[in-house]
């Protein structure tokens, strides 16, 4: 029995879909020294840095938002990165989350269960509630948000800092 060409690259198709879309995002576990190298760079790229929880309500609520900026200012000097604090052993939940939500930003669990040792290192005026969001650049942090936001701030912010 001959198999037809056609049908085998239908099946071939077939099966990349469905490797592509059960790829799993790898999201990287890391300490708070790890954090800082990724986002207090002596260069003109602006880091938003958004610290969420699957938990967290008005987390999950604006991610979309960061989503849209990531999407919209990727081409440009600037780099998302979705700081989640889940705990350590819940990692799985937030790669499925994050699958789940096609996030296209980076993803990092900081595993540093001890919140009231670090808060004070990102900003003092931070008080450990989530959502928090930080812009940097050049090594400085430009704006720090201790809310839930949006696109239209989001973006009122970074416009002036590219």
């Amino acid at each position: 029995m001959k198999l037809n060409i056609v049908y085998i690259i239908s099946i071939l198709l077939v099966f990349s879909v469905a490797t592509v879309s059960n790829a799993q995002k790898r999201i990287e576990i890391i300490k708070l020294g790890n954090l800082f190298d990724k986002i207090e760079k002596n260069n003109d790229t602006v880091y938003v840095v958004n610290f969420w929880a699957t938990w967290c309500g008005p987390c999950v609520k604006e991610l979309p938002d960061f989503e849209q900026l990531n999407m919209l200012y990727k081409s440009k000097k600037m780099k998302m990165l979705l700081v989640s604090i889940d705990f350590k052993s819940e990692i799985g939940k937030v790669r499925n989350f994050v699958n789940k939500k096609m996030i296209e930003s980076e993803v990092v669990l900081l595993d540093e269960p001890k919140y009231n040792e670090w808060i004070d290192k990102i900003d003092a005026n931070w008080e450990g509630q989530i959502p928090v969001t930080l812009f940097y650049k050049n090594k400085q942090k430009m704006q720090f948000i201790n809310k839930q936001t949006d696109f239209e701030q989001l973006e009122k912010i970074l416009k002036p800092l590219l």
